[in-house]
């Protein structure tokens, strides 16, 4: 049974930070979900859409706001031929099975609908759909996509999961494992592990594996950034925890501040430009001085749209990774608008962090 999630209301249309919110409290809270539809304030074709929904054996959360919480509860009990009652102070349909503060629940047919309301400034409450099947997610490093399915699918036909391969970066892959027993994923990333090992981390989120790691041997990594303009802190910033292993960041878009907080030479900008491998160098150099962390990371470059010539396309990327005993350094070329220049260069970073310290992170 698929997942539907139906969002009513200009505001969640237009507000990116609230629907943003809404859609990661309900893939924690309730799983994937596999159709997001939205509606506009009074589209009269939502009755329609509702009840084709309903007979398809979906499960469906609805997501409003006040000014309309009642009238989708009328569309509703039009459509299942019921009638609204007013329970807690709320008018939800009397079929409910379910109901808390904003939220109720109701099944039709073979399908399941949760009603949610929230608006600006308010918490999501509680979604009472749980999620059927059991959910876990792998990540896989320095092996191609068709290699990972050959591994992966005899292992999978044994416990009876079923996994999809998504690619994060190059030489990053993700694998979503699904099953209705939680034993049988277990048992299917054990299996896993021992055939891919020093490649394969099981996490739902790596940057919070990442923050949990470190925390553990009491190590710190910091950033010096350029064309991510604070991305990399901010994605680990956004995780509880974070103040536990980055003291702070680095922020260099111009050369000045290149020169004057991170030590880079002047003759080297001069001479290489600030997009080069050689200024990334002594960026994480600077980075991991100044901050005196275990790990630094140093990202330069051409996010775009405009600013590149034919040496230096828009997209050129230079990325460094550093350890105390360790540096590696990557010269990359990606596609794209801006920000998704951006967010390929910072996950890119993030995986050479991995794989600059096997025996911690793996």
């Amino acid at each position: 049974m698929k997942t539907h999630l139906i969002i009513i209301g200009n505001k969640f249309v237009y507000n990116t930070s609230l629907k943003d919110y809404i859609l990661r409290n309900i893939e924690k809270n309730s799983g994937f979900v596999d159709k997001i539809t939205f509606f506009k304030d009074s589209d009269n074709s939502f009755f329609l859409y509702l009840e084709e929904q309903l007979n398809a054996s979906n499960r469906l959360i609805i997501v409003t706001c006040k000014q309309n919480f009642s009238t989708v509860g009328k569309v509703i009990c039009t459509a299942t031929d019921d009638n609204q009652i007013l329970k807690e102070g709320m008018l939800i349909p009397q079929k409910a099975s379910l109901f808390e503060d904003r939220s109720y629940l109701l099944e039709y047919l073979n399908s399941y609908i949760n009603v949610v309301q929230i608006d600006e400034g308010q918490r999501m409450p509680q979604l009472l759909l749980k999620n059927e099947e059991i959910r876990a997610t792998v990540h896989v490093f320095e092996e191609e996509k068709s290699t990972i399915i050959t591994i992966l699918t005899p292992i999978a036909q044994t416990y009876e999961v079923n996994f999809d391969v998504t690619q994060e970066v190059e030489g990053w892959m993700r694998i979503d494992v699904t099953s209705n027993k939680y034993g049988d994923i277990a048992k299917f990333i054990h299996a896993s592990k021992n055939l891919l090992p020093k490649k394969l981390i099981a996490s739902s989120n790596i940057i919070e594996y990442i923050i949990e790691k470190l925390s553990h041997v009491s190590k710190k990594v910091t950033f010096a950034e350029s064309c991510t303009g604070g991305l990399l802190s901010y994605y680990f910033t956004k995780h509880n925890g974070a103040s536990k292993i980055l003291d702070g960041a680095l922020v260099t878009y111009s050369n000045t501040l290149k020169e004057n907080w991170l030590a880079v030479e002047h003759t080297i900008l001069e001479e290489n430009g600030a997009v080069s491998a050689e200024v990334v160098k002594e960026m994480s150099e600077g980075a991991l001085n100044v901050s005196g962390a275990d790990y630094a990371l140093a990202v330069s470059g051409i996010a775009g749209d405009t600013g590149g010539t034919t040496l230096k396309p828009v997209g050129t990327v230079y990325i460094s990774a550093r350890s105390h005993t360790l540096h590696v350094e990557k010269h990359l070329h990606f596609h794209g608008d801006r920000n998704y220049v951006q967010d390929q260069s910072a996950l890119m970073a993030i995986k050479m962090l991995l794989l600059l310290d096997k025996e911690t992170f793996f």
